[in-house]
């Protein structure tokens, strides 16, 4: 590193800032926390009492699984989103103990207002049998072996200062938990191990948003250094003092929008896993969603009878005989078309139509009903997903807009996720932020390039890893805030020709390369450990 990198007045030091702002962040801050977690902990604790007694070890169960799920957000948010407050604290636009106070707001309020379309990507990707058991041994295994899994692998990294994905390490684990479970299984049981074509569009987005990251960060300074011709701009702060007004602003905006974009992808995996937790400890509250309109049950009717149509015609000449529930399981798990297959999802079709007719709401639905209706509406809402995708099918346009309108409906019922939820994961992620951030953002701001990162630099590689995290989550996809960003900042020294650090830039590449083996023998391993101590 140059020794202009190096100055007396640190940027890391920025942080011992006397002006009352900087004074009342942190209270602010812990404020809103605390009144997070106190909603959080009343709404579930008014869920548990509303909902039949389980016993004292599935409430344990669940207790120590939420505390899994929330700890793996926590370190997320002191591995991943250290990332996006590096470039104001390296540039001095913000005192550092306040910039991390601002990004994890800003972290909090992204997870509030996500979709929860990234969320249940996710979930896609696990077996298929082990999520329609998911309050059974093998359940529970599945959701401690992968967490545990991807925390061990974070810590890890973050120890040893590597930027490295938390996306990349739990989607890695849920690999491990589906190959484990496969070649457990007794053989030709037909049990269901990874949906390669979720996980290869998965892997696509992970791969390709850093090299965008790269490429486009680099590309956006230099048509600035084009476009905006004001030398400051790309000249690294002088002794410490904050850029001029006007650049100090946008790298702010940057810094809060990849912080907010953050919370709105990255806090999504979070809360697909507890609401598995949930759906299995708790499945009377939490399998289906008992705060839909009235209006629902009819438009799910419709949606119904038109659905069963288009399927029906795809396996006209064939019935079925008995329980249509193994054929549509092992067509989702296996992705082979019988002739059983189009005849066992309209018969499937039709139970739940009658199911969700009979009892008027879902929040009517019989205790001992409720799993069985929710895993029925998942099974079916997976297999006409599977449908849809299928060549073969040959289905139009029109039947596509059907069997669509159809799995939304079947999601609203069960892809669902309740406030209280989200305000436990932004809390975790929030307060993971303002907590172990320093280590990452030494390393994004000192050991990537052999020169100071300038303001320019900083600003470009912000605005392109805002985008690209925006647009993932807009098409629901997890793409790792991490390996955005910090190849953004590498795009931009290498754009700026201030050289890169070789040696951090190899970190970096094997932790990318090494994570997902580490993670799947990690979550594999303990997968098994784990079924054979439950």
């Amino acid at each position: 590193m140059s020794d202009h990198a190096i100055k007396s007045t640190h940027p890391l030091g920025a942080s011992h800032s006397t002006g009352w702002i900087a004074k009342a962040g942190p209270l602010v801050a812990i404020g809103v926390l605390l009144a997070g977690a106190i909603y959080a902990i009343s709404a579930l604790v008014g869920d548990l009492e509303a909902a039949p007694s389980a016993g004292f070890m599935i409430y344990l169960l669940l207790g120590l699984a939420l505390l899994i799920a929330l700890g793996f957000e926590f370190v997320n948010g002191f591995h991943d989103t250290a990332n996006a407050v590096a470039t104001v604290i390296y540039t001095h636009s913000m005192p550092a103990h306040f910039a991390v106070i601002w990004s994890g707001f800003f972290n909090f309020l992204g997870v509030l207002l996500s979709t929860g379309a990234v969320a249940f990507g996710i979930i896609s990707l696990l077996p298929v049998e082990l999520i329609l058991q998911v309050g059974s041994n093998a359940g529970f295994a599945m959701v401690f072996a992968l967490l545990i899994a991807a925390i061990i692998w974070n810590l890890g990294t973050w120890y040893y200062g590597i930027p490295n994905s938390s996306s990349h390490a739990l989607i890695g684990s849920i690999i491990g938990v589906g190959l484990m479970n496969q070649i457990m299984a007794p053989s030709g049981s037909g049990t269901s191990g990874v949906d390669w074509d979720q996980a290869l569009g998965v892997g696509k987005s992970l791969l390709f948003s850093p090299l965008a990251g790269f490429f486009l960060a680099g590309l956006l300074l230099l048509v600035a250094k084009k476009l905006i011709r004001v030398p400051a701009l790309y000249k690294p702060p002088v002794d410490g003092a904050p850029p001029p007004l006007w650049i100090r602003a946008l790298l702010i905006f940057t810094c809060t929008g990849v912080s907010f974009a953050h919370g709105s992808n990255d806090g999504q995996k979070g809360m697909g896993l507890i609401m598995l937790i949930l759906i299995g400890t708790v499945p009377t509250t939490y399998a289906l969603n008992h705060a839909l309109p009235t209006a629902y049950v009819g438009e799910f009717q419709t949606a119904s009878t038109n659905a069963a149509k288009v399927i029906n015609a795809k396996g006209a000449g064939y019935s079925v005989l008995g329980n249509p529930r193994p054929a549509v399981t092992l067509y989702v798990a296996q992705h082979a078309v019988s002739e059983g297959t189009y005849p066992s999802l309209a018969v499937l079709v039709g139970e739940i139509s009658d199911q969700v007719k009979q009892f008027g709401s879902l929040a009517n639905v019989p205790v001992k009903q409720v799993g069985n209706t929710r895993n029925d509406m998942y099974l079916t809402s997976e297999a006409l997903r599977l449908l849809m995708k299928d060549k073969e099918a040959e289905l139009s346009k029109d039947d596509v807009a059907t069997l669509n309108a159809y799995k939304k409906a079947l999601d609203t019922g069960t892809k669902f996720i309740p406030t209280w939820v989200k305000v436990a994961v932004a809390i975790a992620l929030g307060l993971g932020t303002m907590v172990g951030w320093k280590r990452i953002v030494v390393t994004v701001g000192e050991k990537i390039g052999k020169e100071h990162l300038t303001y320019g630099q900083g600003a470009s590689a912000e605005l392109v890893a805002m985008g690209l995290i925006t647009a993932a989550d807009g098409y629901g996809l997890p793409v790792s805030t991490t390996h955005v960003l910090s190849s953004g900042v590498a795009g931009t020294m290498a754009a700026n020709g201030s050289g890169l650090q070789m040696s951090t830039l190899r970190n970096m590449a094997l932790a990318w390369v090494m994570t997902l083996p580490a993670a799947i023998v990690l979550s594999g391993s303990l997968f098994a450990l784990f079924r054979y101590l439950f």
